[in-house]
Formats: C-alpha cells, structure tokens, sequence
C-alpha cells in the first residue's frame, strides 16, 4: 500500500458500504485522467463553438445586447469580438487549462443563458443551457480552487480526488444533466419548437410525422428521463441521456446547421459521459474500501 499513499480519501458517515467510523480508500491520483479530459474537451468545445457564431456574426444574439442598450448597429461590431474571447479561452482549456479561465467560463456561460430569459424566450432556455456552466464548474471543482491569487493563474496540476470532491462535482453533473433534458422538454410541449427539418433529417417524412406526431410526448419523454437523472443516475440511464443527446445534437448539421450548432453544446455530453465515469469510480472505491 505504501506506494498508494499519494491519494488517501475518508469516506463520509453514512454513505453506502461503510460505516459509522468511514472508511479509508486509496485511490491513485492517475485514474481521473479519463475524467479531466472529458470535462476539458466538452468545455473547450462548448466555448469554440459558441465564439465561431461570434466570429460569423448571428442574428439570433441581437436581443442580448439589446438587454444592455447596445444598439443593432454596434452588436455586429462587437459579435466578433465576443467571439474570439470565446474561442481564445476554449483553446486555451486544451492547451492548458487554468482556474482562473475556468471559473470565467462557468461565470460567462451562466451569464449568458440567464440573457435569454431576460430577453423574453422563457425559462427553459436557461435550464436547456444548464451544460455550458454545469460543466465548467464541474471541471473547476475537479481542478481545486487557487491557494492564491497566483495559484489562480498557474499551471498547477489538480489534487488527488477525494471521496467528498468527487461526490460534489458528482452532484454538480447530475443537476446539470437533469436541467439540460428538462429544459430541452420544454421547448417541446411548453415553447412549441418545430422540429420538422431535424426528422426530416433522420429519415421521417413529413407525411409520416403528421399521422404519428412526437409532440408533446418528446417533451414529456425528455422531462421525465430528467428526473430519473436526478431521482436515480444508473449507469445505463446515463449511457442512454449521452446516446441521446448526441444523436439527436448531430441532426442539426444533416439538417443544414453549421456544424458549430453541434460542437457548442458539447456540455450536453459531457456531462452525462463524466457523471457515468464518477459514478464507477465511486464504485471503485466502495469495493476498495470494503476488502
């Protein structure tokens, strides 16, 4: 065991497989390289994808700086702007991540979803995004908080995982994975988004649609698995969330999107993927802890 000793855990009281006294668990700080890449990539993913709308301008982000008094005129001016942050910071993450950036990132990526419901497109707007600021405060928790403020702005590696860490950014993923399908329900039953052109690029005709119509149940379907996410994340609900979101996510390029559409909502799989991996480590280290 001596050559374990690099990442010692204690269990909490209470939790399942031990007992009132906890139980020690060594753990090898190596095993979260799996878990930091995914939270690394869906990070970075998610800011490059939402900078290249920046870059290429979009319509659709007119009313968030109209919320701040920006004139039409300006907003274009300053799209690109916005956008190359974005995707300087995403590029960034997969060179090096830094905490500082990464609190930024989750900071912006909630700022930025609370402009939609300010600007009048409904709550579930906000939930939806729950990935672009769940996942990097998932990563940051991950990575430790600075000791200082230079610490913030280094390079140091991350801490060995503990039990109590893993169980918070455990808690973070599932609450983001549970925000994302319900918000995204809701745009089904509640906002009405029409969803033809994505069927039409998985293969259902639009005569076929009409006689056996996906909403509202789509919607229902996404709330429902929602809460199962958040009552009860087994390991295959989880695989199927990640299945799901991936598939569906990738008709919006076969329908004509451009392909940022799909590497911006990188958080939507990230999450899923990186709450199934904790959820096994935590399993790891129970079977540890009861030898």
């Amino acid at each position: 065991m001596g050559a374990d000793r690099r990442g010692v855990a204690e269990f909490p009281v209470g939790a399942r497989g031990t007992s009132a006294r906890g139980i020690a668990a060594v753990i090898d700080s190596n095993s979260t390289t799996t878990l930091h890449w995914i939270l690394r990539v869906a990070v970075a993913a998610c800011f490059i994808g939402h900078g290249a709308f920046g870059v290429i301008t979009k319509a659709a982000w007119l009313p968030y700086f109209a919320i701040f008094g920006i004139p039409e005129a300006w907003a274009w001016k300053l799209m690109p702007v916005v956008g190359a942050v974005d995707i300087s910071v995403g590029v960034l993450t997969l060179i090096q991540p830094v905490r500082a950036v990464i609190l930024y990132m989750a900071f912006w990526g909630f700022q930025t979803a609370c402009l939609r419901p300010l600007a009048g497109q409904g709550v579930w707007e906000l939930l939806e995004r729950a990935g672009n600021y769940g996942v990097p405060l998932a990563f940051l928790c991950l990575l430790g908080a600075g000791r200082s403020m230079a610490d913030w702005f280094s390079a140091r590696p991350a801490p060995a995982l503990t039990v109590a860490r893993a169980s918070a950014i455990g808690w973070i993923l599932r609450v983001a994975t549970a925000m994302l399908l319900i918000g995204h329900g809701g745009f089904d039953f509640v906002m009405h988004k029409e969803w033809s052109g994505y069927a039409a690029a998985a293969g259902i005709s639009p005569a076929t649609l009409a006689a056996h119509p996906l909403t509202p149940l789509a919607g229902w379907f996404e709330c429902v698995l929602g809460l199962l996410v958040l009552a009860r994340p087994t390991r295959g609900v989880l695989l199927f969330v990640f299945a799901l979101k991936l598939g569906t996510e990738a008709l919006r390029p076969l329908a004509g999107e451009p392909i940022w559409e799909f590497i911006e909502r990188g958080g939507n799989y990230g999450a899923p993927l990186a709450l199934t991996w904790i959820q096994g480590w935590q399993r790891t280290v129970v079977a540890r802890g009861a030898l």
